[in-house]
């Protein structure tokens, strides 16, 4: 699934590519992609210039002259591809979407610019979804009111994150930071990375962290939320102009999809376990339990 990372390479990409773009028309090759009428399409957003593109935890906000916005969360399988006469850059879900011709069978929605330009909205899974919003009421979303502090944002501080995960003191490490009302945007890759490099095991109950725990665990999160971005995201393929550039973080992970591997620290291989129901990858020698 997309997070946070791939997302914000997402909206880097597009604010690079996209601004000043017009909207000349939307194809639905599946109508269901599209979660607003269609008949608001012609009023709103033809003819509308894109003025901003923002990401909120894992939703992007494509900002229209028009004082509405396309509202786009990627769900699982997502990926946004901008093509023009000059550029192609591909970001979200990998596969080969990024580098194949478009249309093509996961595509849900093609969005026509002018000047030849297009982005395409690709969803293997058809989770993923589009909305049409007036610009000024997005934040009164629900999706918007049940996310937490965004982990990058200078407000986002060690007494904040602290105060969000002791409201859970029962529950695993894991399972907490995968809920969004605690810190927005982190997916199951980031949680294992920055469990590692704080050296928590990811079953450890909320409740045995002392205070060092948690101040290493936020210092974690950032650095390898930080890292990723400069990385472009952990995307195996993600391809910006004809050269191609590289979602390179995944060269980085410590454990993420390393279960066998040797832990770069100590040697011990890492292994594969299920946390809230999720595949969590640690190193059991590094990483202690954390036992109230």
């Amino acid at each position: 699934m997309p997070e946070l990372p791939e997302v914000e390479t997402v909206k880097n990409g597009l604010l690079n590519l996209a601004l000043g773009y017009e909207i000349t028309g939307i194809n639905l090759l599946n109508a269901n992609s599209l979660q607003s009428d269609k008949n608001i399409l012609k009023t709103f957003v033809f003819g509308s210039k894109i003025i901003n593109i923002r990401r909120r935890a894992k939703l992007l906000m494509v900002d229209l002259s028009s004082h509405y916005s396309l509202l786009i969360h990627l769900k699982m399988t997502g990926q946004i591809v901008f093509v023009d006469l000059n550029n192609r850059f591909a970001a979200g879900h990998p596969n080969d979407s990024f580098i194949n011709d478009l249309p093509d069978r996961s595509t849900r929605i093609e969005i026509m610019l002018n000047n030849n330009g297009m982005i395409f909205f690709n969803d293997q899974r058809k989770f993923g979804w589009v909305k049409i919003l007036p610009t000024i009421t997005l934040t009164d979303e629900d999706y918007f009111k049940k996310y937490g502090p965004e982990p990058l944002m200078d407000n986002f501080s060690k007494t904040n994150f602290k105060r969000n995960l002791l409201k859970h003191p029962k529950s695993k490490i894991k399972a907490v930071l995968l809920n969004q009302t605690v810190v927005a945007g982190i997916g199951n890759i980031y949680a294992d990375e920055s469990l590692f490099l704080s050296k928590i095991h990811p079953e450890s109950q909320v409740s045995s962290l002392t205070d060092k725990n948690i101040e290493s665990l936020f210092v974690s999160i950032r650095s390898v939320l930080k890292l990723s971005i400069d990385k472009g995201g952990s995307t195996a393929k993600n391809y910006i102009n004809a050269e191609g550039k590289k979602g390179s973080y995944l060269q980085f992970a410590q454990v993420f999809r390393r279960q066998d591997q040797p832990c770069f620290i100590c040697g011990l291989p890492i292994v594969k376990i299920r946390v809230a129901g999720r595949g969590t990858h640690l190193c059991l020698r590094c990483q202690k339990l954390l036992i109230e």
